[in-house]
């Protein structure tokens, strides 16, 4: 936008355009007015959902994230910008299937063959962890070769996944065919971790994510933080940094699509002291404690607008005014939670590109 002075002098953010068509497609919306000339008084259009009707603000800039704030553009990162533990993908089996189990297969190759229960774990990926679908995989990294080949199942699976891999046009995967017992990507911590799904619905108030027992294996569509805490999770399932994912996530047709080098990486965690960090894991824990009140509910029931029990929806709050407070100061909306970490991110990077430079060695 600056390359070639363009100025962006009103906007309406996302909303869901209608008509009277039959069969109407779902289809949503911006309206970007811009010129080579600067306005004044620029004019924000703010849907708090799709489909409300809109409320406008008096904007001094508006950058190409549609909101009043400096204008810059958010670029991948293969590292956070802040110290916090690095996220990462889970593990990728490149099986076709042969190597994971519902939960029907589990019992029955368990009910057969009992002792393959130590060959078997849970398995999950973003849907599943939301929706607590049960499925299962054959995990065996670290397991005796003897008690493998006992299975005349597992040692089928485990063919069926070599003469798969041995077929496929990609290289790698056909190296793969050496190690058919094991997944083709290996990711898993060997301690508990936290779980964030790569695709979540836009209808959520906030993205659901949790802690993992390190038995549990995740796989690629969903991202997993090894030795994150209380902390990461409480900042992360917090309304600030659900702002900063509206804006600056993926899209898959309308729902998040969370990712570790745009969002996660480039997002401006907050400068706080050690009272404030305790209350913050305080707090997070009992976001946890009021979801483990509803032990038989999925995450997509607690996380259902309409359906969230009002104790969660307390502990929710308590977090988020908690998180805000670490950054300075409460906020009314999104669009203004965003112009901050928008500055802070903009001051991040200024003092990251300083730095680098200092560090270069000088010719000559």
């Amino acid at each position: 936008m600056n390359k070639h002075g363009i100025k962006i002098n009103f906007a309406h953010q996302t909303f869901k355009w209608s008509n009277e068509a039959r069969g109407k497609a779902a289809v949503h919306c911006i309206i970007v007015g811009f010129s080579l000339n600067e306005r004044q008084g620029k004019r924000l259009f703010l849907y708090e959902t799709v489909k409300s009707e809109p409320k406008i603000a008096e904007a001094k800039q508006i950058n190409a994230y549609l909101i009043d704030a400096p204008v810059i553009f958010i670029e991948s990162l293969s590292k956070p910008l802040c110290a916090v533990p690095e996220m990462c993908y889970g593990s990728m089996p490149i099986d076709d299937g042969h190597l994971i189990l519902s939960e029907s297969e589990e019992q029955t190759l368990i009910a057969q063959e009992p002792f393959t229960a130590e060959l078997v774990r849970p398995y999950y990926g973003g849907d599943e962890f939301i929706n607590n679908t049960k499925r299962f995989c054959l995990w065996l990294a670290g397991i005796n070769p003897t008690d493998i080949r006992k299975s005349k199942v597992v040692i089928g699976r485990i063919e069926k996944t070599r003469i798969f891999r041995e077929k496929s046009n990609r290289e790698a995967t056909r190296r793969l065919a050496v190690t058919p017992s094991l997944f083709g990507e290996i990711r898993q911590p060997d301690s508990d971790y936290l779980l964030i799904p790569k695709v979540s619905s836009e209808n959520r108030k906030y993205i659901p994510i949790g802690f993992m027992n390190s038995r549990f294996i995740t796989n690629g569509s969903a991202l997993i933080i090894p030795h994150a805490g209380l902390y990461e999770f409480g900042v992360l399932t917090s309304t600030m940094h659900m702002a900063w994912t509206r804006y600056v996530c993926g899209r898959l047709e309308m729902r998040y699509q969370y990712s570790a080098s745009l969002v996660y990486n480039n997002f401006p965690w907050p400068t706080l002291t050690d009272k404030q960090k305790a209350a913050i894991e305080t707090s997070a824990q009992a976001v946890l404690d009021a979801r483990a009140r509803f032990p038989q509910s999925s995450l997509a029931d607690l996380y259902d607008p309409l359906a969230m029990p009002p104790e969660l929806a307390t502990a929710h709050r308590k977090l988020d005014a908690l998180v805000e407070k670490a950054y300075g100061r409460e906020f009314a909306a999104d669009a203004e939670r965003v112009a901050h970490l928008f500055a802070l991110y903009q001051t991040l990077t200024a003092d990251l590109f300083t730095e680098n430079k200092k560090k270069r060695p000088r010719k000559g």
